[in-house]
């Protein structure tokens, strides 16, 4: 190994010797321990997920908040082609916003029902059956998770 002096008249092993003595350093202190440097810090957790170690971002793609679906009621999601629901209080479904007659995107969630403007099919809230034809086959059952207030499809 050669000590080939830098520009700044820094040798190569000096610039090893030194960040090695920084990384051996830096791991040297545990939380609560002394160190030359004063006590450590690690900040405490402070969400449920956090305290039990599996901090994790939630997972999906956020859809919106349980406060605008109204309960017996629900809300259709155009852009993502989903429709999510509130049958009972707290009790959040989500299906597929495309209609299993001749595809057209339900466009409104009224009475119970989830609605298809294009021949008048209508789906029940509760697991998207169908409530009234021309479709045959219920809406797609999607997976949904809820956080908080909020609603990610997953």
């Amino acid at each position: 190994m050669s000590d080939r002096v830098s520009r700044e008249g820094t040798t190569r092993r000096t610039l090893l010797v030194t960040g090695a003595a920084v990384v051996a350093a830096a791991g040297c202190t545990r939380y609560g321990e002394e160190s030359d440097g004063g006590e450590s810090f690690v900040p405490a957790p402070t969400s449920p997920a956090e305290k039990s170690g599996s901090a994790q971002p939630p997972a999906g793609e956020p859809l919106g908040t349980t406060s605008e679906i109204p309960e017996g009621g629900g809300k259709v999601f155009e852009a993502k082609k989903v429709v999510v629901t509130q049958p009972a209080r707290g009790d959040f479904k989500a299906f597929s916003a495309i209609c299993t007659h001749q595809g057209c995107t339900v466009d409104k969630v009224a009475d119970g029902t989830i609605d298809c403007p294009c021949h008048g099919s209508k789906f029940r809230i509760e697991d998207g059956s169908v409530a009234k034809g021309p479709a045959q086959r219920p809406l797609e059952a999607k997976q949904i998770s809820v956080s908080g207030n909020q609603i990610r499809l997953t």
